[in-house]
């Protein structure tokens, strides 16, 4: 088990996942606190990199497209402060969380993990129920209902509505922008066959957001709703696939055989990606003591 831990929060792998704890330190963002601990899967995972700094260093989880509601719903606009998928480390933990990205990239190897979009999400999103009042309004989330309710900085025009419940059913699309430089941000829905090309101030199914410290949160609402949406992946895989023959039953002896051969394999193949220069030596070195030990 690999595992760092820093005032910015703690980072372990145990092999099959990685756990995201966030730190209690003052510095750590209000999105990131609200959030909680994340259980990302090694599937999920698309790669993983440090970068050191003359004070601190910055450890840097990047998964596959599709794979979090979180990042597709917030259309990556997350940024440093409120991204769950980075850690400030100290200058002291440096040789630290090499050996965690080292141990992480061995088993992203071994278990051959593509980094290619996947075509479900492996990340459940934020747990409901779920409120946040920002911005001119504020909205809550129960699984299958959103209600939004506004104060009195809502326009007249949009106010004049009321509160409004949408059902996820009714939903086609739903997104998070941040405010940024003159423009306001906002968490808008998108009703089907309902359209609409008002500004956030206006939108009845908009909250506006003014840059203020709550206006994250806005987004795991978005992320808690993007949940129970239909994959963005599902319209191109609707084409049912081929039926696959029924798997040969192994007795145990013909298993291990198999194991055996699977792992000399990639012995050849990781060979192969070292001298073409794809693996650097110490990459391919710790690659092979970990296929060695497994043998």
């Amino acid at each position: 088990m690999a595992e760092i831990i820093q005032k910015d929060g703690t980072w372990a792998f145990d092999g099959d996942a990685l756990r995201l704890t966030p730190g209690r330190d003052r510095n750590v963002s209000l999105l990131r606190r609200t959030l909680g601990e994340l259980v990302v899967p090694l599937g999920a995972l698309a790669g993983v990199s440090f970068e050191q700094g003359r004070k601190s260093g910055r450890l840097r989880m990047r998964l596959r497209d599709g794979a979090d509601p979180l990042l597709h719903a917030s259309g990556g606009r997350l940024t440093e402060p409120n991204d769950p998928y980075q850690l400030l480390v100290e200058s002291d933990r440096y040789g630290v969380a090499e050996y965690f990205v080292d141990e992480v990239r061995n088993a992203l190897l071994l278990d051959e993990v593509p980094s290619d979009p996947v075509t479900e999400y492996l990340l459940p999103g934020p747990p409901v129920p779920l409120s946040v009042a920002a911005g001119d309004g504020a909205a809550s989330f129960d699984g299958e209902h959103i209600r939004l309710e506004w104060n009195w900085k809502t326009e007249d025009a949009k106010a004049a509505a009321g509160t409004r419940t949408l059902a996820v059913a009714d939903l086609t699309a739903v997104e998070w922008h941040p405010a940024a430089g003159l423009e306001n941000g906002c968490l808008r829905f998108t009703v089907r066959n309902a359209p609409t090309k008002a500004p956030p101030k206006y939108d009845p199914n908009s909250v506006e957001l003014w840059g203020f410290k709550k206006d994250p949160l806005m987004a795991l609402v978005a992320a808690a709703v993007q949940a129970r949406l239909p994959h963005p992946a599902a319209a191109v895989t609707d084409v049912p696939p081929l039926e696959a023959p029924a798997p040969q039953q192994l007795a145990p002896a013909d298993r291990r055989e198999d194991d055996h051969d699977a792992l000399l394999r990639r012995l050849r193949e990781l060979g192969e990606l070292h001298r073409t220069g794809v693996l650097t030596d110490e990459e391919f070195q710790l690659a092979k003591q970990a296929i060695l030990k497994r043998m």
